[in-house]
């Protein structure tokens, strides 16, 4: 393959997914990869209505693909704006979690706050060096600093285990399975 997949315009699968860079700087290598994941999990809720994402997957857990749509708004939300930010933010939605249903959220308002909070990470680490630090602040791990770069690995991370889920639901829920 002689073509630098890495500097030429983006390739996508059929189902409009991004194909994560194949080479590219530091940066663009783990930025991709999230896109990746992030559509992943959009594609996993398309076509859905609010009873459909409401359906959780196996008792006893309660876990629904609306619940992991509103827990990954607030992982961008701690993220890139806590974290890396520095900034004090409420929750986006009443449980910090995010895997709180309220019966008056349907997923168009949680996919909505999802976009926003991606778009909000985004902006914020534009132009931030991968070696720049923010602060976890609570948790078990407060006061530990982490890169930009560990941050967007963990993301990756986060997202991908997330996007599991996302596929048995999606499988329980109307039969369509894969990535």
């Amino acid at each position: 393959m002689g073509d630098d997949v890495s500097s030429s315009a983006p390739i996508t699968l059929p189902d409009g997914r991004p194909v994560p860079r194949f080479r590219g700087d530091e940066r663009a290598m783990p930025e991709s990869w999230l896109e990746y994941h992030r559509a992943t999990l959009a594609l996993k809720c398309a076509g859905l209505d609010d009873a459909q994402v409401r359906l959780a997957s196996a008792e006893p857990s309660a876990l629904t693909l609306l619940s992991l749509v509103q827990h990954l708004a607030e992982v961008e939300r701690n993220w890139f704006q806590r974290i890396v930010a520095g900034r004090d933010v409420p929750p986006v939605f009443d449980d910090v979690t995010g895997f709180a249903l309220d019966p008056a959220r349907g997923i168009d308002e949680a996919l909505a706050a999802w976009h926003r909070e991606i778009a909000r990470g985004r902006e914020l680490t534009e132009g931030l060096p991968l070696d720049g630090t923010g602060l976890i602040t609570d948790g078990p791990m407060a006061g530990v600093e982490v890169s930009l770069r560990w941050v967007l690995i963990h993301l990756i991370e986060e997202y991908a285990r997330h996007n599991g889920h996302a596929d048995l639901l999606r499988e329980r829920i109307d039969g369509v399975t894969g990535s």
